[in-house]
């Protein structure tokens, strides 16, 4: 098993995609369907990564990333945006919230965690 891997993502659709293809990849995967249950996974779970929708309902991705951000235990955890839906400030405003990798959801090589598309700011 290569590690643990948190999706935090409300659209059954994507998700499934994104497991099916990180489970592919030998990747052990989690999902949350919600801000507030994506945290409490990850500070169960202390995943290796976490993909983290910008858009979810209730609490949005910005306010989760600055929540992961805010514990000790999971500051240092590589949290990657994967939207279909970026828009203009979308990059600055995820980059204020702590650090972040980028990950493009409709582009499927990108969601491996060691491939060369993701990169880090």
């Amino acid at each position: 098993m290569k590690g643990l891997i948190l999706i935090i993502e409300d659209n059954a659709d994507n998700f499934y995609l994104m497991r099916y293809l990180l489970e592919n990849e030998g990747y052990k995967v989690m999902g949350a369907d919600s801000g507030w249950l994506g945290i409490e996974m990850a500070l169960y779970n202390i995943p290796d990564i976490i993909l983290l929708d910008i858009q979810l309902p209730g609490m949005d991705g910005y306010a989760v990333a600055r929540r992961l951000r805010a514990s000790s235990v999971l500051a240092g955890i590589p949290i990657v945006a994967v939207t279909s839906y970026a828009m203009a400030g979308d990059k600055e405003q995820a980059l204020a919230s702590g650090r972040w990798l980028f990950g493009k959801a409709h582009q499927p090589g990108y969601l491996c965690p060691g491939h060369t598309g993701f990169y880090a700011h």
